[in-house]
């Protein structure tokens, strides 16, 4: 019984998000405009393009995080050189 009622309101609240995001986002009902930088696309094809040409001089590796655009130093670790046992004499 209680699961229509459950199904019911989480289906009515993502369309009200929906509608709330198409008017307010999309249809700017409460003012404003988009910014250029959002709107046209030569101006990111041209970010990505200064962001990839990046110069690179002599460094340790590193790895790129494509979300963030943050670079990482690859560090390598050490590896254990055997066990001593400690009752050898």
């Amino acid at each position: 019984m209680a699961t229509k009622y459950i199904i019911g309101s989480v289906t009515a609240s993502f369309a009200f998000a929906y509608v709330c995001g198409v008017y307010f986002a999309d249809k700017k009902v409460l003012g404003g405009t988009t910014p250029r930088t959002v709107a046209d696309k030569e101006w990111g094809k041209v970010t990505e393009e200064k962001l990839d040409a990046w110069p690179r001089v002599a460094g340790k590796p590193v790895a790129m995080n494509p979300v963030t655009r943050q670079n990482y130093v690859l560090v390598k670790k050490k590896k254990a050189s055997g066990s001593k046992k400690a009752s050898e004499p």
